[in-house]
């Protein structure tokens, strides 16, 4: 092997211990990612659809515990875990009902570079403040979500820790229980990935003549895996590699709902149409083969969306003019709060305070939940407890 092919590995290995070096310095001592972020009563009641009245009454009976209060006697604010905490006590909880069918999102897109994994946390983060109970599941050995949610994939988190046991040709777990991992947030979890997942491909590709038995059975105990652990959760995301691979057809055939990020650029636009053909094209040849899929809905947004800038304007009257209501009406915005949080492996729901101005802050955190809310919507849709929102609203929406 060559100097150069060699100096890869070596590429690799520095890369890793930045990581390591930035994660350390993100993260709490013990080199786990903290909870900080902090919610006033006035937010508080907003979430939780009640007046900031109806808390202090709670508190003054004793149904709640007195709010919690810094030094000076001021407010602090509640955690995520005490707004959980109130929604039980206060009837607010929004889960879903008994019979109601989990929603298993996947969050796909074969082009790189269009935001999927910051959608997956942002959305997973936005539930949690919603007070939902969340799964994630991280399908893509580059482990960008792993990364995002505080674990080191190269570090922290081994091959038997991952997807791999369950889904090898020689799998030594039964069910998916084992590789769940509690996260800093209380009401989401996550099923981290690494680079060893991708072992899963090779293994089916090398698997001779029984490969198609073979990949019907993984696409069968991926579906049936993640419908036993759903069970436990109100919304399952799953962020599959960005390529068409055995795991991200496995993870297209579990899901019961996509949603495709893309940015409004042409070369997005041009490879999510492909990404688009091409999945028509998997899917007709899965029916034929005996796997059908079905999708409580499929939604493309928009992503890293610039309104200032006119190309992206642009482009996005392209796609209103090509997807219609299947495109939802508001795009996520381009804003550096993002980019400051990712530089500190978070999203903007785990900032305490803003990074850059609180104008900023503030317009980005209103247009995420605006954006993730669209998505709620379609979820609470399918559990019948909003109604549809009719073809025309939307179009004039957007």
């Amino acid at each position: 092997m060559n100097t150069m092919v060699n100096h890869i590995g070596e590429l690799a290995e520095a890369g890793e211990r930045m990581i390591e070096r930035l994660r350390r310095k993100a993260f709490l001592p013990e080199s786990r990612k903290g909870l900080n972020v902090r919610f006033g009563i006035a937010e508080a009641a907003q979430l939780l659809g009640c007046s900031t009245n109806r808390i202090r009454m709670a508190e003054d009976d004793g149904r709640l515990p007195p709010a919690p209060a810094g030094g000076n006697g001021r407010r602090l604010g509640y955690s995520v875990e005490e707004l959980q905490q109130m929604r039980e006590v206060l009837g607010a909880s929004p889960a879903r009902a008994p019979l109601d069918i989990p929603a298993i999102i996947a969050v796909q897109n074969f082009k790189g570079g269009v935001g999927k994994s910051t959608v997956t946390c942002h959305l997973a983060h936005y539930f949690a403040v919603q007070g939902y109970r969340v799964l994630v599941v991280d399908c893509d050995s580059q482990a960008t979500t792993t990364t995002l949610f505080g674990f080191n994939p190269h570090f922290n988190i081994t091959r038997e820790e991952t997807l791999y046991p369950y889904l090898s040709i020689d799998p030594t777990q039964a069910d998916l229980l084992y590789a769940v991992k509690t996260t800093p947030w209380p009401n989401v979890d996550l099923i981290p990935s690494n680079l060893e997942l991708f072992d899963v491909e090779y293994e089916l590709a090398a698997s001779g003549s029984d490969g198609q038995s073979v990949l019907a059975a993984r696409f069968r105990k991926l579906k049936q895996g993640l419908a036993d652990l759903a069970r436990n959760y109100d919304v399952v995301l799953l962020d599959p590699p960005p390529a068409l691979g055995t795991i991200s057809l496995a993870v297209m055939q579990a899901a019961n709902a996509l949603l495709v990020p893309l940015a409004a650029t042409t070369p997005d636009f041009c490879s999510t149409v492909q990404f688009l053909s091409m999945m028509d094209q998997v899917l007709q040849q899965l029916a034929l083969a005996g796997i059908e899929v079905e999708y409580s809905f499929l939604r493309l947004i928009c992503s890293k969306f610039d309104g200032n800038d006119p190309s992206h304007a642009m482009v996005r009257t392209i796609m209103e003019q090509s997807f219609g209501p299947a495109l939802l009406p508001v795009p996520i915005l381009e804003s550096a709060e993002i980019s400051h949080a990712a530089m500190r492996m978070m999203t903007i729901y785990e900032l305490e305070r803003p990074i850059g101005t609180p104008k900023t802050h503030k317009r980005c955190r209103a247009n995420l939940d605006e954006a993730m809310g669209q998505i709620e919507q379609l979820v609470r849709q399918g559990w019948g407890r909003v109604e549809p929102a009719r073809e025309e609203d939307l179009l004039h929406a957007a």
